[in-house]
């Protein structure tokens, strides 16, 4: 004599059957967001020219090991040593977990490295005694929060190594364009936005908004990638203007 499953016994285990392969999915998600890659978005001008108000980045979290800084949902855990640990290489833009906030995810370019002597002078970065070559590559605009924009020059700056990026300057000596030269601590960084008069990093200590010198184990990963972007300034427009925002150009190209 065969026997039959009840009907409500029969739903309840397709219902448990779905909720274990859903929560599968959420764990491999969860997972690949914290140990491979994980998308951020870009809400300040600080890093223009190079990345805009409104990308989307894909940060790749392997390069450089894994901490609580790691974690795809910040936890108010102890802060722990990295895991498979490596020194990101100078001119990397890196994602990291602002020091001042460590629910706060902020983007910056690694001017200095652990041990590096690091000044400006009159806006120019100098690295160990040796300054950063810049060239002059034309005018830009500067975009700000509102949607607006300004002009700036912008410049090829090579850091010592070799690594080339633009940036923009607003201002001659501006406030953050003289600083005391500092030697790098051996757990830190010396980071700094490309928009460089439009940038609290490392030349700015955390008590003032800043980044200060950026603790190694707050890093999340590198970016390597603009996965998509819209400009958030077409809000000001009527909605059947919007999808002109989408800037379909800088989709899948990568940061360097």
């Amino acid at each position: 004599m065969s026997l039959q499953t009840h009907p409500m016994m029969a739903a309840a285990r397709h219902w448990s059957s779905q909720l274990v392969q859903l929560a599968a999915v959420v764990a491999v998600v969860l997972l690949a967001k914290g140990a491979i890659a994980e998308p951020f978005y870009v809400p300040s001008a600080s890093m223009e020219p190079t990345l805009l108000i409104g990308d989307a980045l894909l940060a790749s979290k392997f390069p450089y090991g894994y901490s609580s800084a790691s974690l795809p949902i910040h936890i108010a855990v102890p802060q722990t040593g990295r895991v498979f640990g490596a020194t990101p290489s100078r001119g990397d833009v890196v994602v990291f977990r602002w020091p001042g906030d460590r629910a706060q995810v902020w983007v910056k370019r690694v001017i200095g490295l652990p041990g590096d002597r690091i000044q400006l002078r009159q806006g120019q970065v100098w690295i160990n005694g040796v300054a950063a070559e810049t060239k002059p590559d034309g005018i830009g605009a500067a975009e700000d929060d509102n949607g607006g924009s300004e002009p700036a020059r912008r410049y090829i700056e090579t850091l010592p190594g070799g690594v080339s990026h633009p940036v923009f300057k607003l201002f001659d000596n501006g406030r953050l364009d003289n600083t005391a030269e500092i030697t790098v601590p051996a757990d830190r960084l010396f980071v700094m936005g490309d928009n460089r008069d439009n940038s609290a990093d490392s030349r700015v200590p955390v008590s003032q908004g800043g980044v200060g010198l950026l603790p190694l184990d707050n890093l999340v990963g590198r970016v390597d990638s603009v996965v998509g972007s819209w400009d958030p300034g077409v809000r000001s427009q009527p909605v059947s203007t919007w999808l002109s925002g989408f800037r379909v150009a800088r989709f899948f190209t990568g940061v360097h």
